[in-house]
């Protein structure tokens, strides 16, 4: 596929099966003419860019913005709406790559960030009182490849002994006590760690209502086609819909996998990425059922994650393993409106040949569906003024881990335009600033791991 834009007609995730009075919801009739903020995009990153500025607004001396949110299609209808609903930290794995490239003190500070979200969204959701699912509990990273354990183990380590802190919120179990402490079949090595987890559209969709009752303009079904190249004589940016145009003082990208169709700078820099997700149903659950997340790796490019529900079910996306080798499949294709086939079936008998005791279970898989996630070309977000481009700021390219990562980026983009403070005033990481030198880059991870496979 060649534009990036979203697909109609996208496939119905299980989150999406009890729609929002606010999926198709238009504040005004009519799109205004103008905006102080204009967010592109009604997902995680949108939704909570609008929230934390009408937030912000609320203290600040100055005069509230007004906002407008610009969404192609229903809320909360990309990737937030169609991922795991896993809020899962990240103290060990990337942060040890991170580490050998940039140095331990930039890796520690995105992994103090991603567990800065577990306070952040329990915060918001008991001060808001968002019912959404949210709970937190345990999450074993069970290893089935013996040499990449080794590495992983390896670099882990390596964090500890050049006294890294985050490293330490997880615990390793060799392949002797991996089996008894997962309860996984041919474990080889496995990591324990610290979990959240919750029903990502509900969270979303909830916090959207007390934006609009705020004052923010959500307009669903309204595309963003392209945004002028100049500001306007009044310094506004011209951003242009199906709709009509409007213009904006602060365009905020929270577009994600589609951002390089409207913001060329991101072309080849966030790529569209095309993942599978499913509901697994247990009409017989067993003696033990599963009270804690998973994430199963293959190897280094070929990964599962499986989220216990209240309801008994277990959310489980992945399926890397039968599509990964025909990159039309996945690669810069933004259609999520029909299945990745050879992935259909991957999901059945999917706990029964994992788990020990779930033989009986009678567990089916009842629902499949495909998302799009923006993957960077460096494996990190873009977060922060767009170079060369005053007041267009961007929070996008999440590489598919975005749920511990993005509250907090867009609680920083709202400091930046109600506050007026800088990048380094946030508490942002250095290392997921946007720059013309990453826009420059050659570097592109995701291909690098197709020839691994």
């Amino acid at each position: 596929m060649t534009d990036a834009f979203p697909v109609n007609n996208g496939m119905t995730s299980f989150w999406r099966t009890e729609p929002h009075y606010l999926d198709s919801h238009r504040s005004t009739e009519t799109l205004p003419d103008t905006s102080d903020v204009v967010v592109i995009g009604a997902g995680y990153a949108g939704v909570s860019t609008a929230y934390h500025c009408m937030r912000l607004s609320q203290s600040s001396p100055t005069e509230k913005p007004s906002i407008v949110i610009l969404e192609a299609r229903q809320a909360c209808s990309g990737a937030t709406g169609r991922n795991g609903g896993h809020l899962k930290p990240d103290v060990y794995y990337q942060i040890s790559s991170l580490a050998g490239e940039y140095g331990v003190e930039a890796a520690e500070e995105v992994a103090a960030f991603e567990l800065a979200h577990f306070s952040a969204v329990r915060s918001c959701v008991e001060e808001e009182k968002i019912d959404c699912d949210l709970d937190f509990n345990n999450v074993i990273d069970v290893q089935f490849d013996d040499r990449h354990c080794a590495k992983i183990k390896a670099g882990y380590e390596s964090l500890l002994s050049q006294g890294a802190v985050t490293p330490k919120q997880a615990d390793f179990y060799p392949k002797e006590a991996a089996e008894a402490v997962s309860g996984v079949k041919n474990a080889c090595g496995c990591f324990c760690s610290r979990t959240g987890r919750f029903w990502p559209y509900k969270f979303i969709t909830q916090l959207l209502e007390r934006a609009i009752a705020a004052g923010v303009n959500l307009q669903t079904h309204t595309p963003v086609l392209g945004i002028s190249e100049t500001p306007d004589a009044n310094g506004r940016w011209n951003v242009d819909t199906s709709r009509g145009s409007i213009g904006a003082k602060y365009v905020i990208f929270c577009s994600n996998a589609y951002t390089s169709a409207i913001a060329p700078e991101y072309k080849g820099k966030i790529v569209p990425v095309r993942g599978v997700c499913s509901r697994i149903v247990v009409p017989y659950p067993p003696k033990d059922p599963l009270d804690c997340s998973y994430t199963f790796s293959f190897n280094a490019w070929d990964y599962d994650y499986l989220i216990p529900r209240p309801d008994g079910s277990i959310v489980v996306g992945g399926g890397k393993s039968t599509f990964f080798h025909d990159s039309n499949e996945w690669y810069n294709n933004t259609d999520d409106s029909k299945l990745i086939q050879s992935a259909a079936r991957y999901f059945d008998n999917y706990m029964q040949r994992h788990f020990h005791g779930w033989e009986d279970t009678g567990a089916y898989t009842d629902r499949v569906w495909t998302g799009i996630m923006g993957y960077s070309t460096d494996s990190l977000p873009h977060v922060g003024q767009i170079p060369n481009k005053p007041r267009q700021l961007i929070i996008a390219g999440f590489n598919g881990h975005g749920m511990p990562q993005v509250f907090l980026s867009a609680r920083a983009i709202a400091q930046m335009i109600i506050s007026g403070a800088t990048y380094e005033q946030t508490n942002l990481p250095r290392l997921f600033r946007t720059t013309q030198e990453r826009l420059e880059s050659q570097e592109n991870h995701i291909l690098e791991h197709m020839k691994s496979v």
